[in-house]
């Protein structure tokens, strides 16, 4: 059976959403047997890490980087590098904690939880996430498409629908 891409992001936003309004991550536990793909290891360590650099480090030079929840794209390492940099600068204690994987030749879809702490809100918050990657021959992340619902985000963190971090 051959499914279409949109269909499958289609489906993958859809489950998403419904772990978020669950509250669950509706997941079966992963096998202690079974091992994440490396580039899934690396993934995680650096967005959980405090080196910006070290998650623009997976990504080919001219790797692609959007967060589905906010509605952003970067470009190249460097940007990608700088999305890190500002993500930790917007949240405490950012955190992904992965639970499945599933490999398909250069494909990979990440089963995970995003976590941290926005500065100012005055909960955490800790929200199902799914993230797409894409690699090339040599293992580096040529796209990175990470979904979760921002509303759950906002409404664990007690803030309003309508909030926008602060610029400084």
């Amino acid at each position: 059976m051959k499914f279409s891409q949109a269909r499958d992001i289609t489906a993958l936003i859809g489950a998403t959403a419904v772990c978020a309004a669950l509250g669950t991550t509706a997941s079966v536990a992963q096998p202690a047997e079974q091992r994440l793909p490396k580039a899934v290891t690396a993934w995680a360590a650096a967005w959980n890490g405090t080196t910006p650099q070290a998650l623009g480090a997976l990504f080919t030079t001219s790797g692609t980087y959007t967060d589905q929840g906010v509605g952003v794209t970067f470009h190249g390492r460097k940007e990608i590098a700088g999305w890190k940099a500002h993500s930790d600068d917007l949240i405490d204690n950012v955190h992904v904690t992965v639970r499945a994987a599933y490999r398909d030749s250069g494909h990979i879809t990440v089963k995970a939880v995003y976590s941290g702490h926005l500065k100012g809100a005055p909960k955490p918050f800790a929200v199902p996430m799914a993230t797409l990657l894409e690699l090339d021959n040599r293992q580096r992340i040529t796209s990175d498409q990470d979904y979760y619902a921002l509303n759950a985000v906002l409404a664990q963190s007690g803030l309003p629908a309508d909030w926008t971090p602060p610029t400084h």
